[in-house]
């Protein structure tokens, strides 16, 4: 009896604290550690690949293949309409929250995914070289807004421009009534 007595309670208290807001700075901040520290692997394993503008730039070929969709062509996630929409948002790579990573945390994120986020796992698809050519992209990232938004972005982009330009040349063009009064 008691052992039911400790879960009826249990349950009790993990429905009241189940509410649906914003978590607090303090809250975020704890799980960006924890994620950090204990989720996120490979914290001291050094990148194999050395640093060349060559390797970041074969790295930025292979991001904008895969990761542009979700990121951006320049890692900030500009243009990206739903970036902000994520839950969790899609981060900024030149973000501190980021570039804070170890680049073998940042490889190992790139290789196994972060569940629940929208971040998919690249293992298999990717060779282990291309995702150790992405870090160094993401550690020299272009400035944001620098190469323009995604073409499969762009197109909806411009279509939405063109109907509300459609719209407002529509209005214009309307007979304006008389509100002049004497």
């Amino acid at each position: 009896m008691k052992i039911s007595t400790v879960v009826a309670v249990f349950a009790v208290l993990m429905l009241a604290g189940c509410k649906v807001s914003s978590p607090s700075k303090m809250e975020s901040g704890v799980m960006r550690e924890v994620k950090k520290t204990l989720t996120i692997g490979d914290k001291d394993v050094k990148n194999p690949i050395p640093y060349t503008e060559a390797a970041a730039k074969e790295g930025g070929e292979h991001f904008q293949h895969h990761c542009q969709i979700c990121h951006g062509l320049d890692g900030h996630a500009t243009g990206v309409p739903f970036a902000e929409k994520m839950s969790p948002p899609v981060p900024d790579l030149a973000d501190n929250v980021v570039q804070d990573y170890t680049d073998g945390q940042l490889h190992w994120i790139i290789t196994n995914g972060i569940a629940p986020s929208g971040m998919p796992a690249w293992k298999g698809i990717l060779t282990d070289d291309e995702m150790w050519k992405i870090v160094h992209y993401i550690r020299h990232l272009p400035a944001k807004g620098s190469l323009g938004i995604p073409d499969v972005f762009k197109e909806e982009q411009e279509e939405h421009e063109h109907a509300e330009g459609a719209k407002t040349k529509q209005d214009e063009s309307k007979p304006h009534p008389h509100t002049h009064k004497h």
